[in-house]
């Protein structure tokens, strides 16, 4: 889109976890902490680079498949760290359950976000530009996380997939943030990192969209309406 075309836009809708939040930090601080507290190197896990790799695997997956519909969020929780451990041919149920509570209770307090992400917020936010959050994190998690970073006085809402009963990229979110923030399709955009559920949802859904290709991905099948690689690259939008 050219800057002739350049539309007006008030309603921006942030994705959290790997948009804003740095979830691969702080994941890998939080697994970092499990791995000393249930001494998983006296268990035959003793590289924690390997147990950190399988358990991003597994939890990607699982990922994928809850956005899906096919598994509940109790199943992700908990069965992420079995079939990590499961790798290190530890079949214990109740160590998996038991790290799934840490994770879960030390998780939302880890506070690294993505750089200018703050200065970013800050800039649209005295450019009156209205600011939400649309994650399909679970709610008690996102609004800790945010709390615990000191952003969560940028967001008017926050649209979880517990709230809306729905999850990226079902057209459903995007439709129940649009409905309870008032906003008009026209001027809202969708700002993300995953181009499955927040760019091509959106998108199905009638929303513009910035890709925030943090990750480098030079080739898809998906057309966001702006691709940046930085969130400092917002300025030039907004």
């Amino acid at each position: 889109m050219t800057q002739v075309e350049k539309k007006v836009y008030k309603d921006l809708f942030f994705d959290l976890d790997h948009t804003l939040w740095d979830f691969e930090t702080n994941s890998r601080e939080t697994l970092k902490e499990l791995y000393s507290l249930n001494k998983l190197g006296e268990r035959g896990v003793e590289d924690f680079d390997v147990f950190f790799e399988r358990y991003s695997y597994h939890n990607h997956k699982l990922w994928s498949r809850y956005s899906k519909g096919f598994i509940k969020q109790d199943e992700l929780r908990w069965k992420r760290m079995w079939l990590a451990l499961l790798d290190f041919k530890i079949a214990d149920t109740e160590l998996a359950h038991t790290m799934s509570v840490q994770f879960l209770k030390i998780l939302p307090y880890k506070t690294s976000l993505f750089p200018y992400c703050v200065e970013i917020l800050e800039y649209l936010k005295q450019k009156n530009y209205r600011l939400h959050l649309i994650t399909n994190g679970f709610n008690e998690v996102q609004h800790c996380k945010i709390q615990s970073c000191n952003i969560h006085h940028y967001f008017e809402e926050v649209i979880t997939s517990e709230r809306s009963n729905s999850l990226k990229p079902q057209k459903e979110i995007f439709e129940y943030a649009i409905s309870v923030t008032g906003a008009d399709k026209s001027s809202s955009i969708m700002i993300g990192d995953n181009l499955e559920a927040d760019i091509e949802g959106a998108l199905k859904a009638g929303l513009d969209t910035v890709f925030v290709n943090h990750l480098q991905i030079m080739e898809s099948a998906v057309h966001p309406t702006f691709i940046i690689h930085h969130l400092q690259e917002l300025e030039t939008l907004f």
